[in-house]
């Protein structure tokens, strides 16, 4: 028998969640990504529950021990308890009555059974009792080990089910495949036949799929046979994916940047193709034209922040197919912590308006042109 061994587990609030929920009579089972990453010893974000009883019960329990329910999804068979600040989502047995490639109409199921059998991916299928024990209805544990991406029956069958499966698919194998196993023919074949119904989502939707993949630790493989099979082109036309292994090579230490990667791949500008907020659209623009100027690392820190020269000189090297410099974090330390010596009283009332700003502007080029080294009065006889 197998057991799943995680803090959350054994923490004393999820405990009391769970045993004022089998007193009551309901069979409760962890499901999903919290059993999956427990058993791959990796972080877990949300807790997830399965049951035999209805929602309206799960609140009646909920509520007669203390614990807030708050009704999420209540005509889903959803309810949100939380206790101690955790919240543990509890969802009703469900079978998909009927699907779009969006959504599904379901209704409320008698068997874990049934409840795993609308799921997308084997892996995704782990069920676990509160005393952490595993139950595999549908045999997943294998694949999860293997590092094996199945989806459950016919590919085909869960991809119409909602088409953004597609796109989960190169998620979860970026994220938990084996590159040893490669990728199932079968699932490849599926998504390759399926693609009109990409058209069919949200574009907010399909951008965070995307950004969720590209923040895995290599998302170039998966990337990569997207590109193969014409999804990549499908959800980001124009987008070139040459760059993007180079880049994953060459963060090595820094700090995974899914905007990073996305400004790697090119293509249509991401807020009318996935729909990103203004700001993330507006940092992989930035990085973009950063990354094809001429501003060296010392300026783009000065005027950017660290981070983002660090971003640009990784896109560069990527792009142009070269190694980092060697003085680059050096480079940025200088610009960071530089401080412009001249300010606008420095130069009035001799200036005003326009030419103002002009001569600020130039003054700080040259500045920035120097290195930095130019101090107060040397800038001012600049002027004279």
């Amino acid at each position: 028998m197998t057991r799943i061994v995680a803090p959350w587990l054994d923490d004393p609030a999820t405990q009391f969640v769970c045993e004022t929920l089998t007193n009551g009579g309901a069979d409760l089972y962890f499901v999903g990504g919290c059993v999956r990453n427990a058993l791959l010893t990796a972080p877990v974000s949300d807790l997830d529950l399965s049951t035999n009883v209805p929602p309206q019960r799960i609140i009646e329990l909920a509520e007669a021990a203390g614990i807030k329910a708050i009704p999420t999804g209540v005509d889903h068979g959803t309810v949100t308890l939380v206790h101690h600040s955790i919240p543990y989502e509890i969802t009703t047995f469900r079978r998909d009555v009927a699907t779009d490639g969006r959504r599904a109409v379901v209704a409320f199921a008698e068997t874990i059974t049934e409840d795993a059998a609308r799921r997308d991916f084997t892996m995704n299928a782990l069920y676990a009792r509160p005393d952490g024990l595993l139950v595999d209805p549908l045999n997943g544990l294998p694949d999860l080990r293997a590092g094996v991406v199945r989806f459950i029956g016919t590919a085909a069958n869960r991809i119409c089910e909602d088409y953004l499966r597609s796109l989960r698919y190169f998620r979860f194998h970026a994220w938990y495949g084996n590159p040893a196993a490669g990728f199932d023919p079968d699932a490849l074949s599926a998504i390759a036949e399926n693609l009109d119904g990409i058209d069919t989502l949200s574009r907010e939707r399909v951008g965070a799929e995307l950004l969720k993949l590209l923040a895995a630790p290599d998302p170039a493989p998966s990337i990569a046979v997207m590109r193969q099979i014409g999804l990549l082109q499908l959800i980001l036309p124009g987008s070139d994916d040459r760059a993007l292994a180079p880049l994953t090579h060459l963060e090595n230490d820094t700090a995974i940047d899914p905007l990073r990667r996305l400004a790697a791949l090119g293509g249509e500008t991401p807020r009318q193709a996935l729909r990103l907020s203004k700001a993330q659209a507006a940092e992989v623009q930035l990085l973009r034209g950063a990354a094809s100027g001429t501003d060296g690392s010392a300026a783009l820190a000065y005027h950017h922040g660290d981070t983002t020269a660090r971003s640009v000189a990784l896109l560069r090297a990527a792009l142009l197919e070269m190694p980092v410099s060697s003085k680059l974090e050096a480079e940025i330390s200088l610009g960071a912590a530089a401080v412009f010596p001249i300010s606008a009283k420095d130069l009035m009332p001799e200036l005003q308006g326009p030419a103002l700003g002009a001569a600020l502007k130039s003054l700080q080029q040259e500045w920035i042109a120097s290195g930095f080294s130019l101090d107060r009065d040397a800038l001012l006889r600049r002027l004279q």
